[in-house]
C-alpha cells in the first residue's frame, strides 16, 4: 500500500519507482551512478549501507535480476519509503530491509564476511563542519552523526567476503580522507571521477576497492555528465536512463 503523502519519482527511464515524501528531499543522480558501478554477478549478495529510501538498491535490483539485496538504515521512515519501492518493482522475494545503526554494525544481525559487494552513499559532511538541514531526515543523510565515514568503511570491511568489493560515492574534496581509511584494508582501488562538464573539476568520485587485495590504485578517466547546456551526455544518458553499468574494472563490467 502506497502512502497518501508519497511522491513517486521515476528512475532508469521508468524501470524504477522511488517513493519519497511529497515535501522534502528529492533524489539526486548519485545513487543511480553508485548502483551502476556494482560488478554483481548472478547469485551474489549485495548490501546497501545507509540505503535511505532505497534509490541505489532499487536501481541495482532493476539492473541485476538474479542477485539478492539487503538495505540497512537507521531511519524507520526512510525504510518505509524503500519498502514501497521494493513492492512496486516486484522485488520483495530478493530484497530485504533492516533497521540498524552502521556505528553498531555488530548488533545488526548481519553475519561477517557474508556479502559479495557492499555499496554506500554515506553522509558527506563531517560533524561540525556544515550547516545541517532543518529536516531531520535530510540532515541525517547528508551530515555525519554517530556513524562517521570510518564507521561505514569498517562496516563494509566486516561484512564483505574476501575479494568482495566496497563501492562509495563521495565528494571529490574529501577523497584523501576516504583513501586513507581504505588504505591497508582494500586493494585494487579504482577512483572514477564524475565531471559535471568537460574541463570542470569533479565534484563527486566513485571509489571501489576489493577486500584482501593488494593491487595498486588506478585513476580512471571518469564520466562527463553534461554536454553544452543542461542535457546529459550520451554516455551519462546510457547509465541514468537505460541502465548501463559503469565499468571500474579490471573485473567483469557491472552492466546487465
Amino acid at each position: 500500500m502506497v502512502d497518501e503523502d508519497a511522491a513517486p519519482v521515476a528512475l532508469l527511464g521508468g524501470r524504477v519507482t522511488l517513493y519519497l515524501p511529497a515535501k522534502g528531499y528529492r533524489a539526486a543522480i548519485d545513487p543511480v551512478l553508485l548502483a551502476a558501478s556494482i560488478p554483481a554477478e548472478p547469485g551474489q549478495r549485495v548490501l546497501d549501507l545507509g540505503c535511505g529510501a532505497g534509490a541505489a538498491l532499487l536501481c541495482l535490483a532493476a539492473r541485476c535480476p538474479s542477485i539478492s539485496l539487503t538495505g540497512l538504515d537507521i531511519q524507520a521512515e526512510a525504510l518505509r519509503w524503500a519498502q514501497q519501492g521494493i513492492a512496486a518493482g516486484g522485488w520483495a522475494d530478493r530484497a530485504a530491509l533492516i533497521q540498524g545503526d552502521v556505528a553498531q554494525i555488530a548488533d545488526s544481525g548481519l553475519s561477517p564476511n557474508s556479502f559479495d559487494h557492499v555499496m554506500t552513499n554515506p553522509p558527506f559532511w563531517e560533524a561540525g563542519r556544515h550547516s545541517p538541514s532543518p529536516r531531520a531526515g535530510k540532515a541525517a543523510s547528508h551530515g555525519e552523526g554517530g556513524a562517521d565515514l570510518a564507521a561505514f568503511i569498517q562496516a563494509g570491511l566486516r561484512l564483505l567476503k574476501s575479494g568482495g568489493s566496497l563501492s562509495v560515492i563521495f565528494p571529490a574534496e574529501r577523497l584523501a580522507t576516504l583513501l586513507t581509511l581504505m588504505e591497508g584494508r582494500f586493494g585494487d582501488i579504482a577512483v572514477f571521477p564524475l565531471w559535471p562538464r568537460a574541463g570542470v573539476a569533479a565534484k563527486r568520485v566513485v571509489v571501489q576497492g576489493r577486500r584482501d587485495r593488494r593491487s595498486p590504485l588506478r585513476l580512471l578517466p571518469g564520466l562527463v555528465l553534461h554536454a553544452d547546456g543542461a542535457d546529459y551526455t550520451a554516455e551519462a544518458e546510457a547509465i541514468l536512463r537505460h541502465g548501463e553499468g559503469l565499468h571500474l574494472g579490471p573485473g567483469p563490467a557491472g552492466g546487465r
